[in-house]
């Protein structure tokens, strides 16, 4: 569990966009609340439409097995939406936009 009073920030490259990420909160939902739109679909873990790449940092699973191989953990890919962050964190995700 992070310290409620400084949660971990997040940072979406090449957006460069930042976002508190409170651990009550998927990066997924974290992003939504500061007005950046990832890429998404099922919210559960399974398509893997916001499948993206931990660039530094690190996070935790909201379910036991999320829909990703081993491979993939090993190379640093996570699942946003079923992921909470653990401490700073930047993360490639191209096709990130900041929403008005």
């Amino acid at each position: 569990m992070t310290d409620p009073e400084h949660p971990p920030l997040v940072r979406i490259e090449p957006l460069g966009a930042t976002f508190d990420a409170p651990d009550s909160l998927t990066l997924l939902e974290a992003a939504a609340f500061a007005h950046v739109s990832l890429p998404r679909s099922c919210r559960n873990g399974t398509c893997r439409s916001c499948l993206c790449r931990i660039v530094s940092g690190s996070v935790r699973y909201t379910i036991e097995w999320p829909g990703l191989s081993r491979e993939e953990k090993a190379d640093g890919y996570t699942l946003p939406c079923v992921a909470v962050a653990t401490s700073d964190l930047v993360l490639d995700v191209p096709d990130a936009v900041m929403l008005d």
